[in-house]
């Protein structure tokens, strides 16, 4: 197509991402109130398939929420997930005993490893509202050496990630190096903490008339940008359209905006390379494997579900904080 893109596509539910990715999802809600449960008020629920509303109704979807939006309780093994929180809150728990309420520009990283059970609740903090949520989830795959690991999560908040500012552009880096700006470390199984893999989350925000180049990674490097809000943007000399994402080539890539503010997310990473076979949130190597997975998790669950709910989420003033599964916790405030 030309001297740096492969293909464009467009941006579904969920998006499409290549190896060492899984997929991404981007989530864009306007809730209303929150009640005292945190959820949005009964009349709200009235026409909707609670239990899996994905058709945005009223602007906003349930998912698989019956009175707060979110993801109860659900098993993942094989995989890590990548959860950035540009605005709202999530309230996490699994089955390790961790929880917590992350949001705001917060990114909470996990690796399910040999298995997890979380649930991922959107609280409806307003009691007047709205209470607005933007969200990507970004599953990286994890190579065969590291599938059964001990799972671990950590929090990467929203102070402390490194933003690349430069001429009215900034880059908030969440995984990998730009330019002179480096992220804070993943998880230490993840695919993402050997160097070697290259792999890189960027969230770029470009202004009106703005423009940034992206650094060419290695020749075997795959690379993917989402242009989520904002009109066009030119790749190269090529016009990318809003709700549109590009495959790129390795080199050095132009991006610029000649219309409204722009706001473009960027994959990469070398490739894992190896074989893929998923099952819901099983992500393994072989069919076996897969078998191996669903037997697990019947046997146990993971190690079980210690909270009241598997849709548990914490008081309306708990702020942002963590707990992990060895007591230690961290406060960040509202």
């Amino acid at each position: 197509m030309s001297k740096a893109i492969k293909n464009i596509f467009p941006l579904g539910f969920p998006w499409q991402t290549p190896d060492p990715f899984l997929f991404c999802v981007y989530h864009q809600d306007n809730y209303p109130a929150g009640t005292e449960t945190l959820g949005p008020a009964p009349s709200y629920l009235k026409g909707r398939p609670i239990g899996n509303d994905f058709q945005k109704k009223d602007g906003f979807r349930m998912y698989h929420g019956t009175e707060v939006p979110g993801f109860p309780g659900h098993p993942h093994r094989g995989f890590e997930t990548i959860t950035i929180v540009e605005q709202g809150y999530a309230d996490h728990s699994d089955s390790m005993g961790a929880t917590g309420r992350f949001g705001n520009g917060d990114v909470q990283w996990m690796t399910a490893g040999k298995g997890v059970m979380h649930s991922e609740m959107f609280p409806l903090i307003s009691s007047e509202g709205p209470n607005i949520l933007e969200l990507f989830q970004i599953w990286l795959n994890l190579p065969r050496k590291s599938k059964m690991v001990e799972p671990h999560y950590k929090m990467l908040w929203n102070e402390d990630i490194p933003v690349h500012k430069t001429d009215g552009v900034e880059v908030k880096v969440v995984a990998g190096d730009f330019k002179d700006s480096s992220a804070l470390n993943p998880t230490p199984d993840s695919w993402a903490a050997d160097p070697v893999s290259e792999v890189g989350v960027w969230l770029i925000s470009i202004p009106e008339n703005g423009k940034v180049n992206l650094p060419s990674c290695s020749a075997d490097c795959n690379r993917s940008i989402y242009l989520y809000e904002g009109e066009k943007l030119s790749v190269q000399g090529v016009e990318l359209t809003v709700n549109h994402g590009a495959e790129l080539l390795s080199g050095a890539v132009n991006l610029e905006n000649k219309s409204s503010s722009a706001k473009v997310l960027v994959l990469q990473g070398r490739p894992i390379g190896e074989p893929v076979v998923q099952h819901g949130p099983f992500v393994m190597n072989t069919e076996g494997e897969i078998r191996a997975a669903i037997m697990d998790y019947q046997k146990d669950q993971f190690g079980g579900w210690p909270w009241p709910k598997y849709e548990h989420v914490h008081p309306r003033d708990a702020g942002r904080f963590a707990k992990y599964a060895d007591g230690a916790v961290e406060k960040r405030g509202d």
